[in-house]
């Protein structure tokens, strides 16, 4: 039995992995780019979509400031890896909403699409609903229609998160995740959108693949992490 689906493993691991990432965001020297987006979404409050690369889940909890912005959640995939990042991110203030929109693979009862969907336009009503939309399998920084789907639909602004600490941790998954180390240097770029009336998703989804790729890249960029 692989270790992460045994559940008293997935709670020891999340506790000890949600611990180091909140040492380490305190000791990180923090360079902020576009946090005047969303501040502005901060005041304005509501719905609003948090959109970041899968390889950046590990440094998520330091772009939401839990006493400024709306409460938040996040989309984890119904695997067992999912379970383990749900229980260490909800430890730092961010329940799950479990499922994934992006695994065309896979029928949508088994991935949990369609209740994945469903919660998310209803926290979308009240709060924050983080997603990463190349997850839970890739192919790395290639976005599926679920974002823009929900976009449209729920008509909440999105706001595309690039994250990036150095020195880092890069694990040998397929997204080549990073986790932060401390006393480093850091970085958070923001930039906001909003779905286009009458856009077909296909004509927006290269468009935001290519924004959150660049916020993304200037967040290395400032921190001197080299891209993979």
């Amino acid at each position: 039995m692989r270790p992460l689906r045994n559940p008293v493993i997935q709670t020891i691991l999340s506790s000890v992995l949600a611990a180091w990432m909140k040492f380490c965001f305190a000791t990180i020297r923090w360079t902020w780019e576009g946090r005047e987006h969303a501040e502005q979404v901060w005041a304005d409050g509501g719905g609003v979509l948090c959109v970041f690369w899968h390889s950046r889940i590990g440094l998520s909890p330091a772009c939401w400031p839990l006493d400024l912005a709306q409460p938040a959640k996040a989309l984890i995939s119904l695997s067992p890896d999912g379970q383990f990042i749900a229980k260490a991110v909800a430890l730092q203030g961010f329940p799950a909403v479990r499922g994934s929109s992006a695994n065309k693979d896979k029928a949508d009862a088994a991935k949990g699409g369609s209740r994945a969907l469903r919660d998310g336009l209803k926290q979308l009503k009240i709060g924050a609903l983080a997603i990463t939309p190349d997850g839970p399998r890739g192919p790395c920084r290639v976005m599926a229609e679920g974002l823009p789907l929900m976009a449209r639909m729920s008509g909440a602004p999105v706001l595309f998160i690039g994250m990036s600490c150095n020195p880092a941790i890069r694990l040998g998954s397929w997204d080549r995740a990073v986790l932060p180390l401390p006393f480093g240097k850091g970085a958070i770029v923001y930039d906001v959108r909003r779905y286009p009336d009458g856009a077909d998703l296909a004509d927006v989804t290269g468009p935001w693949t290519e924004l959150l790729t660049a916020v993304e890249a200037r967040a290395d960029a400032i921190t001197g992490l080299e891209r993979l």
